[in-house]
C-alpha cells in the first residue's frame, strides 16, 4: 500500500519549498490515505473483575474533531485506549463490544495491533519524545517500528513538523536532542511523530493539561489545521477548549459505584447550548466535576 501526499496542509510562507517537499513524499507500506470514521458499538471495559466502562455507542466521524468530556474517573481515557488497542496491554484488562474503523472491526482475530496503532495514532497527556534522540530521528522513529518506507525522509520530517506547527522553531536544529525542547515543543514533536506515518485517526489524551497558555493555543491551532485530513478524538477537562476545537462532544459520567457511560452526545453547539440531559448542562456550566 502506498500513501502519496501531494498537498501541504499549511500554505508556504515565503517560498514553495515546503509544498514541493510534500509532493515528493511517498510512504510505502503505510495506512491508506485520508481520514477514517471510528464507530464504537456497545463497548465495555474491565480492569480485573471491575467493570469501568459500559455500553458505549459512539460514532466519531471522519475528518471531524470529537471531544470526550466528563469528570475524572468516568472512563474517558480508558475508552480512548480501547480505540487503538492499548487497553489490552494493561495486565488483567478485558473488553467487549466492537470498535469499527471504516466499518472493519479492529479486534478481529488475525488483525495485528501494530497495524491498528499505525492507522490510529496516540498523543499522551505527558510529552514522551525519545529524549536523547535527535528531533529528526524522533519524527522518523515510527516508520521503522511500523516497517514503512519513505521516498524522501527529509521532506517527510519537514512536512510532519509543519503539520504539527513546529517546523519554523526547529528547522535549524534538527540534529538537537528532542529532550532539549520546551514542554509545549515536545508535545508538538510527539504530534509530528504520530503524523509522520500518515495515520487516519489521531487520539489525544489531555494533550494540553501540563502546558502554558501559549503552548496550549499552538496545540489547538494544530488541531484546527488537521481538521478534515485526520480524524481527531480528544479527551479534555477544559470546557472552553472543547468548545474551541471540537465539532462533536460526548459526555461521559460514572455514578457512584457504577461504570462510566455516555450520557449524551451531539454537536458541540448543541451540547453546550441546549443539551437534552440536565446533567450535561450542569457539567458544561461548571456546577460539578
Amino acid at each position: 500500500m502506498t500513501a502519496t501526499v501531494s498537498n501541504s496542509p499549511h500554505p508556504p510562507s515565503n517560498n514553495d519549498s515546503s509544498a514541493s517537499a510534500a509532493g515528493r513524499v511517498k510512504l510505502i507500506g503505510g495506512p491508506p490515505p485520508g481520514s477514517a470514521t471510528l464507530d464504537a458499538r456497545d463497548a465495555c471495559a474491565w480492569f480485573g473483575d471491575r467493570l469501568v466502562l459500559e455500553g458505549v455507542d459512539l460514532v466519531m466521524p471522519a475528518g471531524q474533531v470529537t471531544a470526550l468530556i466528563g469528570p475524572s474517573g468516568c472512563g474517558k481515557s480508558t475508552f480512548l485506549r480501547l480505540l487503538n488497542r492499548m487497553h489490552e496491554l494493561v495486565p488483567g484488562a478485558a473488553l467487549d463490544g466492537e470498535i469499527l474503523l471504516d466499518g472493519d472491526d479492529i479486534y478481529l482475530p488475525g488483525r495485528r495491533a501494530q497495524e491498528i496503532r499505525t492507522r490510529i495514532g496516540m498523543v499522551f497527556q505527558k510529552p514522551n519524545p525519545f529524549p536523547a534522540m535527535s528531533i529528526r530521528d524522533n519524527v522518523l522513529s515510527g516508520l521503522k517500528l511500523a516497517k514503512i518506507k519513505c521516498t524522501d525522509k527529509d521532506g517527510l520530517v519537514e512536512q510532519s513538523l509543519e503539520r504539527a506547527g513546529l517546523w519554523k522553531e526547529v528547522r535549524d536544529r534538527l540534529a538537537s536532542p528532542g529532550g532539549a525542547l520546551s514542554g509545549g515543543q515536545q508535545q508538538r514533536l510527539c504530534i509530528a511523530r504520530s503524523l509522520a506515518v500518515h495515520p487516519n485517526v489521531l487520539l489525544m489524551d489531555e494533550p494540553c493539561s501540563a502546558l502554558d497558555p501559549t503552548s496550549t493555543r499552538r496545540i489547538e491551532d494544530t488541531i484546527g489545521e488537521l481538521r478534515n485530513e485526520v480524524t481527531v478524538v480528544i479527551v479534555t477537562h477544559n470546557m472552553q477548549q472543547a468548545q474551541r476545537v471540537s465539532d462533536r462532544c460526548a459526555f461521559f459520567l460514572a455514578e457512584e459505584n457504577e461504570p462510566g457511560r455516555v450520557i449524551e452526545q451531539g454537536t458541540t453547539t448543541h451540547m453546550f447550548s441546549t443539551p437534552n440531559d440536565t446533567r450535561t448542562l450542569n457539567y458544561v456550566e461548571g456546577r460539578f466535576g
